[in-house]
């Protein structure tokens, strides 16, 4: 085994840059060592895992009690995903819990379908077991909850339901303070006349779910005259003292009796607001205001985007390193014959194979784009359960199953293209189709399919390594490479099928038609980048130009599946990269698709909602 380390040293390398960026990280995470943060796990009284990292500062002590505060992420978002503000608030000495809500990241499904309304995706649950003194640092006095997009309606629910519990029993709210942030949808009158929480607003002036708002156009988002914003700072004021018009910073009501108010309005577009310095300086200004800092540090002083460009270089460098572990296991005897030499690349591209070739370029990237949308409203009908959030072990991921549905289908329509050129010009102007990579026996596909299953193990084995003595994972931003419970396998086993047909047609489409004889490598694979995500990237063109011209966007009900995008194109863009390389590994077709379908999809499956009956 050494030998075979010492010839393969880039394993080595990629290794020590992940171990050594892990280690920064946490340095980040952990406030260099003043913070403690550990995997929790609480069984709630109805039957569910809620699970959460706790971030407990060196001064929260049981003779020096800190503020609590429940970080909730939003729609498709694990605790992960939002550990910068967690980071922040706990550098600070409020204790924090970062959860996973229900039936996203390792927490359990919720047992109901509005699981923000009565649960707050599971922070209701958490809030009652810190107020009943379980967690002996921390001041029951100060118990607060911060969110963004759906976890920014958890908190309003949340100062709803603590505010009724409070009316009932004539005593304070477990929840003092609320933070909600990209969300307003829910800051109705009836919601908002029982709340017994300061509460802390902060939404996107370029939110693209805006339209949803009262207002249309560029105002619905202008948190100066929305009706949603004038509703939260008059709900505290007597009549005389109501305003027409909200000053954006300015706190309204008294923090005393629990009605103080204020409103921010940064000029940024949704799924960006929680990474951004001026939004998380504004929330930690709120706190500051309501509990009082524990340890008083500049909100301009943050840290946390260090955190995040370390784990940025372990995504980078643990993709990277798929390359050398596939040689690695290629190195041994066991997999030797499955190596073979590169076919030859297809003729040089002639004028009129050009003209053939960007003619199919363009006519996939139209097809690509203008099928994403209905297969989203064709997954609705299919897969009628998880897209009504029940439970299912019948495809439960609901936003994946539009993305496997657009894969299949495109991958289908690849493969007749690709077929269909060949027959009606490739085989009449030289190409053979030895050079296509096809051939292989029944012995060397199960070797191939054994080296992709033990390439993706041996990746998750790294970062199950990495995460137990660091605590992080591979992320940057919304976007993340993380580890899974046990049940997530199922949910691999069953998604591959169909999103393999896209990835296997598209590396034989890479290696098959777009590998000519004298054009540079970088040149085949940039192209072949492009060819896969440009259909999807014209579709974030089209929803942003029309908002950019009008203010509201071009697929509105869909909206959410269009920002899902945003981490769909990147793989996109570069799976192309690695079925070629994976390709002049072994000569054939067939690896690439194995091991980058397995990892993208498991990626895929770990950053969404899974209403799993679990």
């Amino acid at each position: 085994m050494i030998t075979l380390l010492n010839k393969n040293k880039l394993f080595l390398y990629c290794l020590v840059v992940i171990i050594s960026s892990s280690f920064f990280a946490s340095l980040i995470q952990t406030s260099f060592g003043k913070v403690d943060v550990k995997l929790m796990n609480l069984k709630t009284p109805d039957g569910q895992n809620l699970v959460y990292d706790l971030y407990k500062p060196s001064i929260a002590t049981e003779n020096d009690k800190q503020p609590f505060i429940v970080v909730v992420p939003g729609f498709q978002r694990s605790k992960e995903a939002l550990s910068n503000i967690a980071i922040e608030l706990s550098r600070r000495g409020y204790v924090v819990a970062l959860i996973d809500p229900y039936a996203q990241g390792m927490s359990s499904s919720s047992l109901s379908r509005l699981a923000a309304t009565t649960q707050g995706y599971g922070m209701f649950a958490l809030v009652d077991y810190a107020y009943a003194e379980n967690f002996s640092f921390i001041d029951i006095n100060k118990i607060g909850s911060t969110g963004h997009s759906m976890g920014g309606n958890a908190a309003i629910r949340g100062a709803d339901y603590f505010g009724k519990e409070a009316i009932r029993s004539g005593k304070k709210s477990k929840l003092d303070s609320v933070y909600i942030s990209g969300y307003v949808l829910t800051l109705r009158e009836n919601i908002l006349r029982d709340s017994k929480s300061n509460m802390g607003v902060s939404y996107a002036l370029y939110d693209e779910g805006a339209f949803r708002n009262d207002l249309q156009g560029w105002d619905a988002g202008n948190m100066k005259i929305a009706p949603e914003s004038l509703r939260t700072v008059n709900s505290v004021l007597p009549k005389d003292k109501k305003v027409t018009e909200v000053e954006l910073g300015k706190y309204y009501g008294e923090r005393s009796n629990n009605t103080l108010r204020v409103i921010f309005n940064e000029e940024l577009l949704h799924p960006f607001q929680p990474y951004n310095k001026e939004a998380t300086k504004n929330q930690l200004d709120y706190f500051d205001k309501v509990f009082g800092a524990p340890i008083s540090i500049n909100s301009n002083n943050q840290i946390w985007q260090y955190k995040e460009l370390f784990t940025l270089i372990n995504m980078i460098v643990s993709l990277l390193m798929l390359i050398p572990i596939a040689k690695l296991f290629l190195s041994l005897n066991f997999y030797k014959d499955i190596v073979k030499d590169i076919p030859a690349s297809l003729p040089e591209q002639t004028s009129k194979s050009k003209m053939i070739f960007w003619s199919v370029f363009f006519l996939s990237a139209l097809i690509a784009c203008i099928s994403f949308i209905p297969m989203v409203d064709v997954a609705k009908i299919l897969f009628y359960e998880s897209a009504n959030r029940e439970l299912t072990w019948f495809f439960p991921q609901r936003m994946n199953n539009s993305v496997m549905l657009w894969a299949a289908f495109n991958g289908s329509i690849g493969l007749v293209i690709f077929f269909l050129s060949y027959y009606f010009f490739g085989r009449h102007h030289g190409v053979n189709t030895n050079s296509w990579g096809l051939q292989i026996n029944k012995v060397e596909f199960f070797k191939t399919i054994m080296l992709g299953l033990s390439i993706f193990i041996c990746y998750y084995l790294i970062l199950y390594f990495v995460y137990f003595l660091f605590h992080v994972d591979y992320r940057f931003w919304f976007m993340g490479v993380r580890i899974f419970q046990p049940e997530m396998l199922l949910v691999l086993v069953m998604y591959f099928p169909l999103f393999f047909i896209f990835f296997f047609s598209n590396s034989l489409r890479v290696n098959g038609a777009m590998r000519f004889k004298n054009q540079s490598e970088w040149k085949s694979r940039l192209i072949a980048g492009f060819a896969n995500s440009l259909g999807l990237m014209m579709i974030i063109i089209i929803q942003y130009v029309t908002f950019a011209w009008t203010g509201t966007v071009f697929w509105t009900t869909n909206w959410l599946s269009v920002n899902l995008l945003f981490g769909i194109v990147p793989m996109m863009f570069i799976l192309p990269y690695f079925n070629r390389i994976f390709f002049q590994l072994t000569g054939r077709v067939y690896l690439g698709p194995i091991v980058t379908c397995l990892i993208f999809i498991m990626i895929l499956s770990t950053n969404t909602v899974v209403y799993l009956p679990l």
